[in-house]
């Protein structure tokens, strides 16, 4: 039995409102990533954890701080899911201290079936981080906020 972990992309589940739900469809699915385990291997998902957003110099650190998490449930395999694959400058600083750090944990680079280039992905991301976006001082300074004649 496969002993699955997924690293999450801390900007997209978030900052993007990210569920998962295509690395999860696709781990049961068995496509994408996923489709290179054994059909008669049965897939047990331990957990999933987001990265430490994006790092300081301690970057790696808290990365391991917090995978540490899942293999103490005893994972085998260790995705990094799609989004941590098209869009992290970190990815391979990242594989490395994993794989320095916990040897015995097999890292995969993605999770769902990719249905679009990694570039394109990235420019439909940056586009979302480009749009407007509302925060709590637009709510307390009462700043076009669409219930505002409410008030």
């Amino acid at each position: 039995m496969a002993r699955i972990g997924i690293l999450n992309c801390s900007n997209s589940t978030q900052d993007l409102g990210c569920s998962s739900a295509s690395c999860l469809a696709d781990l049961r699915r068995r496509r994408g990533a996923f489709s290179a385990y054994p059909e008669d291997e049965p897939l047990d998902l331990v957990g999933i954890i987001n990265c430490p957003g994006c790092p300081t110099l301690a970057g790696s650190d808290k990365l391991l701080h917090r995978i540490r998490s899942l293999t103490e449930f005893r994972i085998d395999t260790l995705h990094l899911s799609y989004c941590l694959k098209a869009l992290c400058p970190f990815t391979e600083k990242y594989v490395k201290a994993l794989e320095s750090s916990f040897p015995h944990i097999r890292v995969v680079r993605g999770t769902h079936q990719e249905h679009i280039t990694a570039e394109e992905f990235r420019g439909r991301v940056q586009g979302l981080f480009k749009q407007p976006r509302k925060n709590m001082v637009d709510v307390i300074l009462n700043r076009d906020m669409p219930d505002k004649a409410n008030t």
